[in-house]
């Protein structure tokens, strides 16, 4: 068990999808979530802070996934990982550095994907 507060919380989510323009779009005016482009290919979504609580961004032929994934605060992506294939789930997403932090991507035994991120 890690000593991150709030475990159940979300820390994160993300859309990843083959027409990100539509998706920020329709995400904007179906919940009025304020988006914050980077690039072309992703977007952050902001709370009234003005905080990005999630991104939209656009799957290429070799994103390791589409959909939604939230993803939940751990004290080391590697760990998790490993928790996670001992447990009967598998890799998606390999650790890989972000603004926010390491972030990765794996699957549960019923094939639901799950994400983790270190700050």
């Amino acid at each position: 068990m890690t000593s991150t507060p709030h475990h159940h919380a979300p820390g994160w989510f993300d859309i990843s999808t083959p027409d990100a323009r539509r998706a920020r779009r329709f995400y904007q005016e179906m919940f009025g979530w304020p988006m914050n482009a980077i690039d072309e290919t992703y977007a952050l979504v902001g709370d009234d802070g003005g905080r990005p609580t999630g991104g939209i961004g656009q799957a290429g032929p070799h994103s390791p996934y589409t959909g939604i994934v939230v993803y939940f605060p751990v004290d080391d992506v590697d760990d998790a990982l490993a928790r996670a294939q001992r447990l009967g789930g598998g890799r998606v997403m390999e650790p890989a550095r972000t603004p926010l932090g390491r972030i990765a991507v794996f699957t549960d035994p019923d094939g639901n994907l799950v994400g983790v991120l270190s700050r």
